[in-house]
């Protein structure tokens, strides 16, 4: 009998883990619905599936060719539909249903029956479809829909016109990230929160569960128990202190971590629950960003996220972690994920290796320019938030990208204050950049982006910030620096563009500037751009553009494929060195 492979095996999520889980990736019936018809014809119904013609390989969209699809064109909407199976044992607790993220919005039905609707294109979401099931088989069906011209969803970098042009890409439609079972009891841990005190070695948590009961908390470091406790939980919630016998600092660069085991014990039964943390504080401290009380200079790349075969899902495992490896190589300590929520795995990643990362939410596509846009935009950040709260690598939020005018419209600065201070509020421990770039209104840092190419100009304008305590901005009109940590969030850019036609595509090649002619000239831009902020000591961070080329954007450091463009001995040289605001 020959053995079905599931693509992206792996558990999605090894910060919130159980063992009693099933991978649901795999082949789907799939249909496109271009009249967004579905519904009327009642494609959610068990009867219906002689009705799909197609079949999809989940969790890649129907655009990518790992989907088996491949279709380019707008998808206005799309059905999926499979069998699942649970057995009389695992229908005695809880069973739920997870998404990691379907692309815009879609409705969940189980056999016949609506489960559950979810809008927002990045975020997770959890379904309880223990009631809608039967023992032994059952039929799950998908609706997604998605329109990235409506104004009135994020969409990123994806396309808004037929073709990718300019920095927009091919489009991700319906499920992009892994859907998954777990298997319950009735009383279970719902979320965890963790806080961390470096000082004492200790860490706050916080956990909301379905019922109370008799907790138990046991934390390793390497194997080695180092602390723990046990709990009677008379209500739904729980706030307490774990005290660790060993302190280990998280850091730039070495990724220490904390197992955790949590173990609820009801009269329901008895709920395992395996995670993770780090001793990691982000502290601002005048012009500096401390991490763990240490000036860090941020050395990140613009990482999007894209894949060629699989668009934003990475194939396998693998090729999500190589990102940060090859970013590593050249001598990055993180990135900006931009655009894009990535998934907790990549995360998961980032801890591991130490490697810094900003959270940025995919507003492109959404019309800022008024109040009501954040109705699409504020309850998928604060979802981003609480599924991602507890990564130490992932060290401020992010979440507008460029508030350009829109057809004349200025930004509507009241809902990105909303967005601002509700981010705050829900998260005290990281700072917050409103809006990377332009146009900022309220923020905990400062950031720029600026594609000047002559060094010598970029080095004479932001010198004066600790020349002269000025600033250099392109849009004083519209932004006021206040003193803020000054961070060049977005420079660089720069595009190679050999002699040897057979090394260009010279009809769709796009990048900053004017383009490098020579390997020489490419490094010795690199060079002065990056040596101009890397000697500022008023310069917390810069951010390069972009790790990987994304089809016709050609600035990456690596080729869309993730094989070697430059030198990555010569650019580590040049990004690790020690900065003026490190000594």
């Amino acid at each position: 009998m020959e053995k079905t492979i599931i693509p992206r095996p792996e558990h999605p999520q090894p910060m919130f883990k159980r063992d009693n889980w099933q991978n649901l990736n795999g082949e789907w019936l799939f249909e496109f619905d271009f009249g967004t018809s579905g519904a009327e014809r009642r494609l959610f119904k068990p009867e219906s599936a002689e009705e799909y013609t197609k079949k999809i390989t989940v969790p890649f969209c129907p655009e990518s060719e790992l989907s088996g699809i491949g279709y380019k064109d707008f998808i206005p909407a799309v059905w999926y539909k499979r069998s699942i199976t649970v057995t009389e044992e695992q229908m005695k607790g809880r069973v739920l249903l997870h998404f990691g993220a379907v692309d815009y919005e879609c409705d969940v039905y189980i056999n016949g029956e609506k489960a559950g609707s979810h809008f927002g294109g990045y975020s997770s979401f959890t379904l309880d479809i223990t009631d809608f099931l039967n023992i032994g088989e059952n039929d799950l069906t998908v609706n997604a829909r998605d329109n990235v011209r409506s104004g009135k969803q994020p969409k990123g970098k994806q396309s808004s016109a037929f073709y990718s042009q300019g920095c927009d890409y091919t489009r991700t439609t319906g499920i992009w990230q892994t859907v998954w079972l777990e298997y319950v009891p009735t009383g279970y841990i719902k979320t965890t929160k963790y806080y961390a005190d470096i000082e004492e070695g200790a860490f706050d948590i916080e956990l909301t569960l379905s019922l109370g009961g008799k907790l138990t908390v046991e934390a390793l470091y390497e194997g080695k128990n180092v602390g723990g406790c046990t709990k009677e939980i008379k209500g739904r919630y729980a706030r307490f202190r774990l005290p660790l016998a060993e302190k280990h600092l998280w850091e730039v660069g070495n990724g220490r971590l904390y197992d955790l085991k949590f173990t609820l014990e009801t009269d329901n039964g008895t709920d395992v629950l395996y995670s993770y943390a780090g001793l990691r504080e982000v502290r601002i401290d005048g012009f500096k960003v401390l991490i763990n009380g240490k000036s860090i200079f941020q050395r990140t790349v613009l990482d999007q996220g894209f894949y060629p075969d699989g668009i934003y899902t990475a194939p396998t495992k693998e090729v999500l972690k190589n990102d940060i490896i090859l970013s590593m190589k050249a001598g990055f300590n993180g990135a900006r994920l931009h655009q894009k929520v990535f998934e907790p795995l990549f995360l998961h990643y980032c801890d591991e290796l130490g490697y810094i990362v900003w959270g940025e939410h995919g507003n492109w596509g959404l019309d800022w320019s008024k109040f009501d846009s954040i109705r699409y935009f504020l309850l998928e950040i604060e979802e981003e938030i609480e599924r991602d709260f507890n990564h130490p690598a992932l060290i401020g939020w992010c979440p507008y990208n460029e508030t350009w005018d829109i057809d004349g419209r200025k930004q509507d600065d009241d809902s990105l204050r909303v967005v601002y201070r509700t981010v705050k509020a829900m998260d005290k421990t990281r700072p917050c950049i409103d809006t990377s770039g332009n146009f900022h209104v309220e923020t905990d840092i400062f950031d720029v982006h600026d594609y000047e190419q002559d060094y010598h100009i970029f080095k004479e304008n932001y010198d004066k910030l600790f020349k002269e305590n000025f600033l250099y901005d392109r849009f004083p009109e519209k932004q006021q620096w206040k003193g803020e940590p000054v961070f060049m969030s977005e420079y660089g850019g720069i595009r190679i563009e050999l002699k040897d036609p057979a090394e260009n595509d010279h009809k769709k090649a796009w990048g900053y500037g004017n383009a490098a002619t020579s390997y020489e000239e490419f490094y010795e831009r690199y060079a002065g751009l990056t040596d101009a902020l890397l000697d500022n000591p008023r310069m917390i961070g810069f951010c390069y553009t972009q790790l990987t080329d994304v089809e016709q954007e050609l600035n990456g450091i690596y080729y869309y494929d993730r094989t070697e463009k430059f030198d990555s001995e010569i650019l580590y040289k040049i990004n690790s060195r020690k900065a003026a605001i490190e000594k």
